[in-house]
């Protein structure tokens, strides 16, 4: 960070020193890049190096370079401004996109199927073209870095189909840890949640993210990963959250839940759209909502069979004819034979004429 300005003729020189230590001011040129969104630091660095940038209009050629504010910088002659506060997005890969900015093979990439007012964002590690589930995304590539080292320490699950029959036993050197062509992975925890057919659903979760790591360790194991959903990332969950659909975090989040040091507090990050809503809290250890894949859907009302007509009959209840009378009775008159027919006579249920509603006559 505090490395020497580049030699006279490499680039435009950083005549600004900390007196104290002797060492230029300001930021690498790479870091400023990567914080404004443009690229890691990494494909900045490559950008510079291919002569794409330039410091108050002098091309560089060399990362080796600190900036300050005040300097104007170009990529590819585009002005590059100041770097926004860091801003963090979920989304649900779809299966069939590559995790890259370009794809040698001109296959479509995470970036081609992302809203078209996304800003510029960078991944938080990757998904391989198979894979699907959550995958952070963001504007800053001081995050990213953060987010994607080891030492952060955070447990990333996912939901594994595999083609087989697991048992506790094939899967114990998971749990201990297994080496896999000379490379060693740390221990994974797996949990076997269900047998369908010829197939099992695994919950697998780990910490570090290597390389198609999951699929490798299964095959070392004599299992086929058939289908493999990230549902965690840390504190982030996939929950109910549609496969393409992009929410973005609060500020509240970014700063707080992950502990990080905004250079500016006041963030840019706004309330996700009115149409996406934030799944339920769950309870600890669960999955996500019903209908996850491997997961029992859990049934509604609508799924609840009908109620018996009725409420069904009573022991020794009076049936046939005398359930007929019996009803007629309470209904407050005979019942006709004929079907649809309304009660007839009088109250008490017997025959004959109906009351007049005059009593009899008085004797002379």
């Amino acid at each position: 960070m505090n490395a020497k300005t580049p030699p006279s003729g490499s680039g435009p020189q950083n005549s600004d020193t900390d007196a104290s230590a002797g060492t230029p001011t300001g930021d690498r040129i790479a870091k400023v890049l990567s914080r404004a969104g443009i690229a890691s630091r990494r494909e900045a660095e490559r950008m510079i190096e291919a002569g794409r940038v330039r410091v108050n209009g002098e091309q560089i050629t060399s990362p080796a370079l600190n900036v300050t504010p005040e300097d104007k910088i170009t990529v590819d002659n585009t002005p590059v401004g100041a770097p926004e506060p860091p801003r963090i997005w979920l989304y649900h890969k779809p299966a069939g996109l590559v995790t890259t900015a370009r794809d040698e093979k001109g296959r479509e990439t995470i970036f081609d199927a992302l809203p078209e007012d996304m800003p510029r964002v960078m991944t938080v590690g990757r998904l391989d073209l198979n894979s699907e589930g959550l995958l952070l995304l963001t504007n800053d590539g001081g995050v990213k870095r953060k987010l994607e080292l080891p030492s952060t320490g955070w447990l990333r699950r996912y939901r594994a189909r595999v083609n087989g029959r697991p048992t506790d036993e094939m899967l114990e050197p998971l749990r201990k840890g297994i080496t896999v062509e000379g490379e060693n992975f740390q221990p994974m925890d797996v949990t076997l949640d269900r047998q369908q057919g010829a197939n099992a659903w695994l919950t697998v979760g780990l910490r570090e993210g290597r390389n198609r790591e999951i699929r490798r360790a299964m095959e070392a194991v004599g299992l086929t990963v058939n289908r493999l959903i990230r549902i965690s990332y840390g504190p982030f969950q996939l929950g109910e959250l549609k496969i393409g659909e992009v929410e973005e975090l609060r500020r509240k989040v970014v700063r707080d839940q992950l502990g990080l040091e905004l250079e500016d507090p006041s963030g840019t990050a706004t309330k996700k759209p009115t149409g996406l809503r934030r799944p339920p809290r769950r309870k600890p250890g669960g999955f996500g909502g019903a209908g996850q894949p491997g997961l029992p859907v859990q049934r509604g009302e609508d799924d609840e069979p009908p109620p018996r007509r009725g409420g069904g009959k009573a022991k020794n209840a009076p049936r046939g004819k005398a359930a007929m009378g019996k009803t007629a009775g309470k209904a407050g008159g005979k019942v006709s034979g004929k079907p649809g027919a309304r009660p007839t006579g009088r109250p008490n249920g017997k025959s004959g004429p109906e009351p007049t509603g005059r009593g009899p006559k008085p004797r002379r």
